[in-house]
Formats: C-alpha cells, structure tokens, sequence
C-alpha cells in the first residue's frame, strides 16, 4: 500500500492552500516509513544519534498534540512519550515499542489536530497553555507545522535511503 499525496491546487484560497501542504507533509512522513519492518523503523541515521523513522513518527505526533491541542485549544493534553526526566523520549525506544502503536497515535493526534484546527479562522489567536504565553494565530501554526515535517521529511529521507537505499519524494 502506498500513501497517497496529493499537491494542494495551485489556485486554493489560502487556508486550503495551507491544509493541503500540512497534509502532503504528513503523507510524505508516512510513505517514507512504508514497507519496513519494526526493526528497520528503530534504525537510527547515525551513531551516535539515536534518530529513527519510528522516533520521528512518535515525534510529530508530540508536535501536533503540542501545537493544535495545547497551544491552540488550550487542551491539557500530557505528552505522549517525554517526560520532565527525559525530555527526548520520543526518540528512546523500548523494546515494548511498536510501529503500530507510534502510527495509530500519530494518526490519532493529527485527527484531533483537524479537529481543533477546524474551530478557527487563520487570524484567530491561540489560546495557549501550557509553557506557551504567546498568543499564535492558526496561520502562523499551519506555516510552523509545515516547515517543522519539510525538515523532519529531509531527515527520514537519509535514514530510508541509508536503511534500505530507497530515495526520492
């Protein structure tokens, strides 16, 4: 199975425009992750980095819990796999840890980040708890989250391609 990606149109409105590039962000995570067994997925790029495709995965999901359900709706929603006593936690795997449970968290906090999201305009300002005192309108969150998996994108393509030589978009 392949993911399937598609562009946004060139000539959306803006928030669709946004939305579009989010998405095909977040299905360029998933297809660089296809096709590989739990144990490729623990891979890390490089000692000593511990950076995995799964520890990657575990991280956006972190993120999008963090930006849409923090910061901008103000949701006290814990993190998933960091705590006070590490604060990288996402990337240290245990043995217990498994691409199914990574995945379907992922996929569970970006559907309640489109849930969130969904509740306001793009000028609309966060209502941030948590660490965050600044008010961040959705437009400045959308523009964060794609520019945050276009540079995680650029570090699962080195890890694929140095775990199996599988490269391209």
């Amino acid at each position: 199975m392949t993911t399937e990606r598609t562009e946004p149109a060139t000539d959306a409105d803006e928030r669709s425009m946004l939305e579009g590039w989010l998405d095909y962000h977040r299905a360029t995570l998933a297809r660089k992750c296809e096709g590989l067994t739990d144990g490729q997925l623990r891979t890390a790029s490089v000692p000593p980095s511990e950076l995995s495709l799964m520890g990657l995965v575990r991280h956006m999901a972190e993120v999008e819990r963090g930006w849409f359900r923090r910061v901008l709706a103000g949701e006290d929603a814990g993190p998933l796999y960091y705590s006070e006593a590490d604060r990288d936690g996402e990337f240290h795997l245990g043995e217990g840890d498994t691409w199914d449970e990574a995945h379907a968290t992922w996929q569970t906090e970006i559907d309640a980040a489109r849930r969130a999201a969904a509740g306001f305009a793009l000028d609309d300002p966060s209502r941030a708890g948590d660490r965050f005192s600044d008010a961040y309108s959705l437009r400045w969150i959308y523009t964060h989250m794609i520019e945050e998996y276009a540079r995680h994108n650029g570090h699962a393509d080195l890890i694929r391609e140095r775990i199996d030589g599988a490269t391209g978009e």
